[in-house]
Formats: C-alpha cells, sequence, structure tokens
C-alpha cells in the first residue's frame, strides 16, 4: 500500500503530509515534526515516555498510527509552555521540585500530569498515584514527581 495524506494540527500549527500507513505517530512527529522531546523508550506503550495529547487525551505516540491522528489537535511537550517560552504550571513545578534527574521520562510525565490536573485539579495523592501509573521512571524514585505534580496543582 502506498503513503496516505493526513491533515492535523501539531501544536498549533496545521500539517498536511503523506506517510506510510504503518508510521507510530511517535516516529511522524521525531522524524517528520522534528519534534524529538516526545522520547521512545519501551516502543510498547508502557513506559509512557512517548505520550502526547491527541484531542486532549493522554495517549501513547508508540501505539497510534499517524493515520489515526489524522483530524486531530496533537500536543507535544513542545507544545505545553506558553507560545513565548513562559513554563506550564506543571513545568515550572517540575523545575521547582526537582522532578527530574536523568529528564529520559519528564516529558511525558509533564504531558500526563497537564492532561490529569485538567481533568482533576485537585486530585488527592492516591489520585495522583493512579493517574501517573502509566509513566516509567528509572531514576527519582517518584517523590520528586510526586510533589510537582501536587505544587501545580495548588498554583492550579
Amino acid at each position: 500500500m502506498g503513503e496516505v495524506e493526513i491533515s492535523l494540527s501539531v501544536n498549533g500549527h496545521a500539517r498536511t503530509d503523506a506517510v506510510e500507513p504503518r508510521l507510530t505517530l511517535a516516529d511522524y512527529l521525531r522524524e517528520r515534526c522534528q519534534l524529538t522531546g516526545t522520547h521512545l523508550g519501551c516502543e510498547h506503550g508502557v513506559c509512557g515516555a512517548c505520550t502526547v495529547l491527541v484531542d486532549g487525551a493522554a495517549v501513547r505516540s508508540c501505539l497510534v498510527l499517524a493515520v489515526q491522528a489524522d483530524g486531530a489537535e496533537v500536543t507535544t511537550i513542545e507544545g505545553i509552555a506558553a507560545p513565548d517560552g513562559t513554563l506550564s504550571p506543571v513545568q515550572a513545578a517540575f523545575r521547582e521540585c526537582h522532578g527530574l534527574q536523568c529528564g529520559f521520562c519528564t516529558p511525558g510525565f509533564v504531558v500526563s500530569a497537564t492532561a490529569l490536573l485538567r481533568d482533576n485539579p485537585d486530585p488527592t495523592d492516591d489520585e495522583l498515584r493512579v493517574g501517573l501509573a502509566g509513566n516509567l521512571c528509572r531514576c527519582t524514585g517518584y517523590q520528586g514527581i510526586l510533589a510537582a505534580v501536587r505544587r501545580a496543582a495548588e498554583a492550579g
């Protein structure tokens, strides 16, 4: 099968591209859009490093085909900050609370936390843990991450 044309919005910018039907959204974002903040870890949907928002929902972009995003609004980590570069409350809280160490998992956590706090602006500790359970970190022990999301919720 040949390439398929898709039209979507990525971080507020309209795009139309011809893609192979088997191209993942993660690879499309990294290779075609040059948005390398979307990280590829496990490529099985387990680690959450590739999390992006598709029409506002947090999804694992390694499990979604680019053709499935046709007509959608996709937001990557590069689209979370304000256009002038001002960090979002979640990004600022991650910086303030040392919610990262090596940083590889951070984009996925920030995107997931952004969706979580949009849907539940005042989560309990248990709701935070459940809401972030799809993201794995090998470095931090999660305490700084949880503190960061709590601070972002308080800053609301």
